[in-house]
């Protein structure tokens, strides 16, 4: 018998790269790889399930892993990670200088499923004392209007939710008619220099690496998702892809720590990664569940507090059983 073939889809990341061009391989899989933007992957992969494996925004995956006989399962793979303090951009006309000026605004994000806001509404909620009852939300295109929610929800008791279909965040911005955006990639009115929109924590890593710090929390954005049929017909496969992934991360970090050669156009590049991995405990970016686990559990409690997550559910509940099984040679 040959080899299974998967189709795969994801952005074009380094961490990748050695998997995707087949220096890495997968034991027993062959693959027919797309490299998308993510917006691209999410959708497709979100309305009609067009590859067998995808990367997946881990809010989606969240509302989409714990409903009832979920026909997608999770591979604790980490497709993208950022701590997203920097993600809260505001009109200085509205008087916001802490994060308790939030309560009752109006503060947008691109979908309420967006996973860079649901870690920071969460925070607010949780940590900050701003309830999500005391904020009016608004979901908007980022930087052009139109742009819909790919999930179903179940806002929380109290919740106001308005949708603006016909205009984006960084207009809504620009002119004040939102107080704030929690958004991924920055505004086009804040990257043009409008004189009212500015972060609200410009000192934002220090604040991140001081988090980091008090929760062990390293936030994911996107993660591996893939069809449980796959793995229900072949559950050798969950493993076999997880080992592929790890082993082509391990190599991207090694090429990014080596001070030899220039193998990114940055300086100190090198210098900076060894001072993050030993920041981070030996490993900069870690696969796994339990290297993850405050951030997993963050997430799934987060998800369902506002609504995405059908349920409260543990790391284990949706990644394959066995995928973490210890091997010792």
């Amino acid at each position: 018998m040959g080899n299974l073939h998967l189709s795969i889809a994801t952005t074009d990341y380094d961490h990748f790269r050695d998997f995707r061009l087949g220096t890495v391989t997968a034991q027993g899989i062959d693959h027919t790889w797309s490299v998308l933007g993510h917006h691209e992957v999410f959708a497709r992969f979100t309305a009609h399930r067009e590859w067998d494996v995808a990367e997946l925004s881990i809010a989606k995956f969240s509302a989409q892993v714990t409903r009832d006989d979920p026909d997608i399962v999770g591979l604790p793979v980490v497709c993208s990670r950022l701590f997203r303090f920097s993600s809260f951009y505001v009109n200085r006309n509205s008087g916001i200088r802490t994060i308790e000026d939030l309560r009752g605004k109006r503060v947008g994000s691109p979908e309420w499923a967006h996973s860079a806001a649901v870690y920071m509404r969460g925070w607010m909620h949780n940590e900050a004392g701003v309830k999500l009852d005391e904020v009016h939300w608004c979901q908007a295109g980022a930087n052009a209007p139109g742009r819909e929610e790919k999930v179903e929800l179940a806002l929380p008791d109290g919740v106001r939710l308005t949708r603006v279909r016909d205009r984006s965040l960084s207009d809504l911005l620009a002119a004040g008619d939102i107080d704030c955006a929690i958004i991924a990639r920055p505004p086009d009115c804040f990257l043009q220099g409008h004189p009212d929109v500015v972060r609200l924590y410009p000192g934002y890593q220090d604040m991140e690496s001081e988090y980091y710090e008090q929760t062990h929390v390293w936030p994911i954005m996107h993660l591996i998702a893939m069809k449980r049929s796959v793995i229900e017909d072949h559950p050798w496969v969950a493993r076999n892809l997880y080992n592929a992934f790890l082993e082509s991360k391990n190599r991207s970090v090694e090429r990014l720590l080596d001070p030899a050669v220039s193998r990114y156009p940055l300086p100190w590049l090198a210098t900076y990664g060894r001072q993050m991995r030993e920041r981070f405990g030996g490993d900069p970016f870690p696969y796994g569940i339990e290297a993850n686990r405050p951030t997993f559990s963050q997430l799934l409690t987060y998800a369902h507090q506002q609504g995405i997550a059908h349920k409260l559910v543990d790391p284990e509940e949706v990644f394959p059983v066995g995928i973490m099984t210890k091997v010792v040679v």
